[in-house]
């Protein structure tokens, strides 16, 4: 199998990439940072193709996939990992840039890459679409305001994919992981490193090679068989009740 990865340079990205390369996929290794996938290239071999490429910019993604040689143009799956979280501020005090940031990344720039492949795949009747989205999606709590919409957008978007594909052998899946560490994630969301230790801080949560497994899971699954979502939490995490708030008697 020939196998997109976006945001590829760290974290989940850099996991998916090796786990499909190692067990003989070749992978196409997609994000901003060149050198950080030029080290990863260095690490799998020539199985990993590094390519520059912003989701958010519809001329990187079609520049990006316009450069890649015939060989490695037949795309059977995309695993679109790229995305942010920015703040934790209520949403009448969060910044609008970031609210725009992740829009743009989670959503837009999800889409986008998924529009300019899903073709080929629909094409030659084969291919797998994989989306990482979030228990932010479907949980809200405090401060995931845009964040955790433009997760449920995710959820969504997915859903429609197997709605549109139904008949094909084109599948899709979201793939919605809980509290994940051994990852950039907190540091980008808090622009702090010492406050994202704490988050993780005496839990057990899940890191990159678990995402990692269950992407590659659901792709070696028979053809036949579609995973739609699969969620995912780690053993310290769990659900609470719904929020009070009581005014004072």
């Amino acid at each position: 199998m020939i196998v997109l990865v976006t945001g590829a340079s760290s974290g989940f990205g850099a996991s998916i990439a090796r786990k499909f390369a190692a067990n003989g996929h070749r992978v196409i290794a997609a994000a901003r940072r060149i050198d950080r996938l030029q080290k990863l290239a260095t690490e799998i071999g020539p199985s990993l193709l590094p390519i520059v490429m912003d989701v958010t910019d519809r001329q990187s993604v079609e520049t990006a996939l316009a450069s890649l040689s015939a060989d490695w143009q037949e795309i059977d799956v995309l695993v679109n990992n790229a995305g942010l979280a920015l703040g934790i501020k209520p949403a009448h005090e969060a910044s609008l840039e970031d609210w725009e940031t992740m829009i743009a990344t989670n959503c837009k720039g999800l889409a986008t890459v998924t529009r300019l492949v899903l073709p080929g795949m629909v094409a030659r009747d084969r291919g797998h679409v994989i989306n990482i989205s979030s228990s932010a999606g479907p949980y809200a709590y405090p401060g995931a305001n845009a964040y955790g919409a433009s997760k449920a957008f995710v959820d969504q978007f997915s859903q429609n994919l197997r709605a549109d594909l139904a008949g094909t052998n084109v599948r899709s899946c979201n793939i919605v992981p809980g509290l994940a560490g051994g990852t950039e994630f907190s540091n980008v969301r808090l622009k702090d490193d010492a406050a994202a230790a704490k988050v993780y801080e005496n839990t057990t949560p899940l890191g990159p090679d678990d995402i990692a497994e269950a992407v590659f899971w659901v792709t070696t699954q028979p053809p036949h068989v579609n995973v739609n979502k699969l969620e995912i939490l780690p053993t310290c995490q769990g659900f609470g009740p719904l929020s009070i708030k009581r005014r004072p008697a």
